[in-house]
């Protein structure tokens, strides 16, 4: 939990001071993913939230939708409700954290990433800008691993769907910034036994 304190105080997440929804949100995220750590490391899972949250501020984007950006993952990996979220955070953000969440009546994991990116397509600007952070937290989580020697063949099915996610991405947000922070983390990561990019 030191960590995540650190996190909290450095400058890059002092925008919390100036955002009450997204303070509440982060209050809300780390009571439900209490416990819950990364899978590439013992970090707790509120750091991956956090981050989404930072990429989303930094690209200017509002208290709501920062805070949609912080609870993207409750409905997924928590016991917590869309309704809870439309009563707590309204249904703006309720329905954008709705709008990037996985269907978990879709049984086959490739089938259900698939509908995710259709559905986020769908959802508009917003969501595609959570999106897109939510990746790149992601990508960056996986070069971490690569770099610790943890490669896992899993990774693979990981990686081809955030590149399946940044062409998406790409048509419907060209030329956004989180876009190309995407592409760059993607073009930067070598998947092990890969050809180089060069």
């Amino acid at each position: 939990m030191e960590g995540l304190q650190a996190q909290l105080a450095a400058p890059r997440a002092q925008f919390l001071e100036r955002a009450p929804l997204t303070r509440e949100a982060l209050a809300f995220a780390q009571g439900r993913h209490s416990g819950q750590t990364r899978d590439i490391d013992e970090v707790p899972f509120v750091t991956h939230p956090l981050e989404v949250a930072c990429l989303l501020h930094e690209a200017g984007y509002s208290d709501e939708v920062v805070a949609a950006g912080v609870l993207h993952d409750v409905l997924e990996n928590t016991d917590a409700e869309r309704a809870e979220l439309d009563a707590r955070f309204g249904p703006a953000v309720a329905w954008l954290v709705t709008a990037v969440s996985n269907d978990p009546s879709i049984e086959d994991d490739s089938e259900r990433k698939a509908a995710l990116r259709l559905q986020v397509a769908d959802a508009g600007d917003r969501a595609a800008a959570i999106f897109a952070a939510d990746k790149i937290s992601r990508v960056r989580e996986l070069c971490a691993r690569i770099d610790r020697g943890d490669f896992r063949e899993a990774d693979r099915i990981k990686f081809d769907h955030y590149e399946q996610s940044l062409a998406m991405l790409a048509e419907i947000m060209p030329g956004h910034r989180l876009v190309n922070q995407l592409r760059l983390e993607l073009e930067e990561l070598r998947l092990p036994g890969s050809p180089s990019r060069a």
